[in-house]
Parts: structure tokens; C-alpha cells; sequence
């Protein structure tokens, strides 16, 4: 059901280069918490998927998956479709990641959930997402996000990444100080 445009291996352990051409955030798969992702185009055109950040407290991997390879995942699985069927790209990894690419998927629209499955899925057409990411990769687009290395690392930063504002302190009430007028010297 998913085309895709290139098929081009890389190294294991090879960070490839990736332009962002989309930003965009869905519910996990139990609701309880809001992913961001990223689709990213890398330089022979590769459609890719990362999860960048969770407002829940589950741990995951923000690693680049292509969609050559997810659909390779999918179309060799047995129905219905669940998250488990994604385990293999994420070997070694956060057990929370399958299920959260599985959100994303979902959120994309290229698997919805069976009639009467709560954890099953299958896939569908995926021509309006594949005619959104070619318009965006034929345009140039490259969005600038927040490096995670840049930011400071909290445990809030670990569940949301993106800056906050940070509370003014409280403190004891006490009596105002005497101002000194400053005289020059």
C-alpha cells in the first residue's frame, strides 16, 4: 500500500543527514500523552520518522526510522497489525518507541485501528500523506527545531523538551530593606 520513493542502505551506525519538512504532534496510542514528531527527507529523498518529544513520562528512542523500512515491517506481519510489529526497528531500544511510532503512524493517517480493536491496526491508502511530503520536499522545505543537545537536561526538559517558563521563587515575607541613596565617589 505505501510507496515510497528510494531504498538506498546505510551503514548501521550512520546518522544520516535529514531535513525536517514536518513538525506535527498526536495523542499516543492510549491517550495519555501528546507526541511530537519529526518527518524528515534525507538527501536521496527518504521519507523517515523520528519521535521527538512526550509530555508523558515514557522514555523513548529519538532515532530516524525510514518509512522503507516500516513499511517492510508492516507488510510482513501478521493481522492485525500492533505495535510488537515494529519492535525489530528499534532493536535494543525503548520498548515505549514501537507503540509511539505506531501513534504517529496513526496520526499521519497510514494505519487506523481495526472496527472492535483496541491495539489492532491496518494499514490504509497513504496517497494524501505521500502527496503532503513530496509538495513539502519538491518546495525545500527545512525546519530549524531545537537541538535536544542544546537544552539543559532536567527531568522536565527529559518529559518536555521544549523550554518553559520558569516560576518566579517564593520566599519568606519579610520587613522591606532601607534603601541607601548611591553617592559618587
Amino acid at each position: 500500500m505505501l510507496e515510497v520513493i528510494s531504498n538506498e542502505a546505510t551503514p548501521q551506525n550512520a546518522v544520516p543527514a535529514m531535513r525536517i519538512i514536518k513538525v506535527a504532534s498526536c495523542l499516543t496510542c492510549t491517550g495519555k500523552a501528546t507526541l511530537t514528531y519529526h518527518v524528515g527527507s534525507s538527501a536521496n529523498n527518504e521519507i523517515n520518522f523520528r519521535v521527538y518529544s512526550n509530555t508523558g513520562g515514557g522514555l523513548f528512542s529519538a532515532e530516524w526510522i525510514s518509512l522503507n523500512a516500516i513499511k517492510s515491517a508492516l507488510d510482513g506481519a501478521t493481522q492485525p497489525i500492533t505495535s510488537f510489529t515494529l519492535n525489530k526497528l528499534f532493536k535494543g531500544r525503548s520498548t515505549n518507541t514501537p507503540g509511539f511510532l505506531m501513534a504517529v503512524l496513526k496520526g499521519e493517517g497510514l494505519v487506523r485501528n481495526l472496527e472492535g480493536k483496541i491495539r489492532g491496526y491496518e494499514q490504509i491508502d497513504c496517497a494524501a500523506f505521500m502527496a503532503e511530503v513530496n509538495a513539502l520536499i519538491a518546495s525545500g522545505t527545512d525546519l530549524k527545531v531545537v537541538s535536544k543537545s542544546a537544552l539543559p537536561i532536567t527531568k522536565s526538559a527529559a518529559v518536555n523538551p521544549l523550554p518553559q517558563s520558569v516560576p518566579p521563587i517564593k520566599t519568606k515575607k519579610s520587613s522591606p530593606a532601607i534603601e541607601k541613596p548611591i553617592t559618587a565617589q
